[in-house]
C-alpha cells in the first residue's frame, strides 16, 4: 500500500477536529511540530471563517509605500502614444511643466519602466552576425605583421570628432601612420593605405578587430571592400577575437600612450591635431626607447618592407567555365539568372565552374566562397571563412574540414 501524503491544509483540519473533539492544545502542538501561538491562530481563523480560513492567505502587501498612482502611470502612458518618438527624460519634463508643484515626479526610470510595462519600448533586435577571430601570427621581423585600428574618438576645439586612424609594425613598434580621419568611413582609410603602401610598401599580413571598416558584419565571411582590397594585394587578413584586444596588445599599449601626449588638450582643427599626431610619431620612432627592444628605438629595428606596391591586376580563372563580374550591388549573372554574393566584392571578378548539374562552384582568387544551385538561386557559402595564413588563409591539416582549398581540388572532390 503507497503511502497516503496530505497537504497542509488537510493537516490543518485534522489538527482543528482533534481540538473539538477535546484534545488539549499543548498536547496536539506538540504532536504537530508547531508553536501554542500557531495553534491558537489556526483555530481561530477557523472559528472565524470557517474551511476557507485553513487555506493559506495572499503575502501581497494591500499598499505600497511609493506606489504611483494611477492616474499619473495613465497620463504617462497617454503622453507617451501622443509623443511615441519622446523618451522618458522628456516625458518627465512635460510632467513637471504640465502638474502642480505639490505632485511628486517619478524619476525618469520609474517612467520608462511603465513604457516598457505597457509595451511601449522597443527593444533592440541582437545581432546574428557571429564574427570569430582567426589564426594570429607571431609577426617576429619587420614587415611581417601590421597591426591597425581606429582610436577612439575625440572631440576637437571645433566641436567636430576625431578618429585617429594607426597602424604599427608588429615586431619593431615602429608607428607607421597616425592619421587624423573625420570619420570610419572605408574612402578614407583606402587613400591612407594606399599613401602607406607607397611609402612602406606591403607587409605579408594585418591585423586589426572586427570593425568597420577592417570587416564588414553583413559581408560574405564579414569581408568588406578594404579587406578585399588587401587579399588582391596579397596580404593575409588577421583578426582579433570580439572582446579580447589584448590579442593586439602592442597597439592598444601604444594607443594609450598617444591618448595621453597627443589628445590632451585636443587640437583646435584637424590641422593643428595633425600636427601633434606628426610629432608624436617622430618623438615614438625616434626619440622615445622600448624596453621591449632593449632600448632601441623603432626606427633602428624597422626596415621598408620588400615587397612593393605596384596597384592590383586583372584576375584570370584560365582553368574554369567563365569568369563573371560582380556588380556594384553584389550580384553575378549566369543563363540570366542573379545570385547575390556581396556587395564587398563589387567590380571583382570570380571564377564559375560547373561541378555537378545545376550546381556551380564560386571562386575568388584562389579561394572557393561556395556553391551555387540554379534552381533555388543562391549561394550555399562554405563553411569556413578566410582564416589567417600565408597559404589560402589556412593552417596546414584545416584543408579537409574547411571549404577554402583551390577551386580544382574541391570540384574534383565533389565530382568524385
Amino acid at each position: 500500500m503507497p503511502w497516503k501524503e496530505r497537504s497542509i491544509v488537510e493537516e490543518r483540519m485534522r489538527f482543528v477536529l482533534r481540538l473539538k473533539d477535546g484534545e488539549s492544545m499543548a498536547s496536539l502542538c506538540r504532536e504537530f511540530g508547531i508553536s501554542r501561538v500557531t495553534g491558537y491562530k489556526i483555530y481561530d481563523r477557523y472559528k472565524e471563517c470557517g474551511l476557507e480560513g485553513l487555506t493559506d492567505r495572499a503575502r501581497t502587501p494591500y499598499r505600497y509605500a511609493n506606489k504611483l498612482p494611477a492616474q499619473l502611470e495613465a497620463m504617462i502612458v497617454t503622453l507617451r502614444r501622443e509623443k511615441p518618438t519622446w523618451g522618458a527624460r522628456k516625458l518627465r519634463d512635460r510632467l513637471i511643466r504640465k502638474l502642480p508643484n505639490d505632485v511628486r515626479m517619478p524619476a525618469r526610470s520609474t517612467i520608462h519602466a511603465i513604457l516598457d510595462r505597457h509595451g511601449l519600448v522597443a527593444r533592440q533586435r541582437r545581432s546574428r552576425t557571429k564574427t570569430q577571430g582567426t589564426p594570429l601570427s607571431q609577426g617576429l621581423t619587420p614587415n611581417a605583421l601590421w597591426c591597425t585600428d581606429y582610436k577612439g574618438e575625440f572631440m576637437l576645439g571645433d566641436k567636430r570628432y576625431c578618429y585617429p586612424l594607426t597602424v604599427s609594425d608588429h615586431a619593431s613598434r615602429y608607428l607607421l601612420l597616425c592619421e587624423a580621419m573625420e570619420s570610419v568611413k572605408e574612402q578614407g582609410a583606402f587613400t591612407a593605405f594606399e599613401r602607406l603602401f607607397k611609402e612602406r610598401g606591403l607587409p605579408l599580413a594585418i591585423r586589426s578587430d572586427n570593425g568597420i571598416p577592417f570587416a564588414s558584419p553583413n559581408g560574405l565571411f564579414n569581408l568588406s571592400r578594404l579587406a578585399v582590397w588587401w587579399l588582391r594585394l596579397g596580404i593575409t587578413i588577421e583578426r582579433i577575437q570580439p572582446g579580447h584586444p589584448q590579442q593586439n596588445g602592442r597597439h592598444e599599449r601604444m594607443h594609450r600612450t598617444l591618448k595621453i601626449e597627443a589628445t590632451r588638450p585636443a587640437g583646435s582643427n584637424f590641422l593643428q591635431q595633425q600636427a601633434k599626431f606628426d610629432a608624436f610619431v617622430h618623438e615614438f620612432n625616434n626619440e622615445r626607447p622600448h624596453e621591449a627592444l632593449d632600448m632601441n628605438y623603432p626606427a633602428d629595428v624597422y626596415k621598408p618592407s620588400t615587397r612593393p606596391y605596384h596597384g592590383i591586376g586583372e584576375l584570370s580563372y584560365p582553368f574554369h567555365d567563365r569568369t563573371a563580374l560582380v556588380t556594384c550591388c553584389g550580384r553575378i549573372c549566369i543563363y540570366k539568372k542573379k545570385i547575390n554574393l556581396s556587395t564587398s566584392l563589387a567590380g571583382q571578378a570570380v571564377g564559375i565552374k560547373e561541378v555537378d548539374d545545376g550546381i556551380w562552384l564560386v571562386n575568388f582568387m584562389e579561394y572557393d566562397l561556395g556553391y551555387i544551385d540554379l534552381e533555388q538561386r543562391t549561394l550555399q557559402p562554405l563553411n569556413c571563412g578566410f582564416l589567417g595564413s600565408r597559404s589560402g588563409f589556412l593552417r596546414e591539416g584545416d584543408q579537409h574540414s574547411c571549404g577554402f582549398r583551390s577551386g580544382g581540388r574541391s570540384a574534383a572532390t565533389l565530382a568524385g
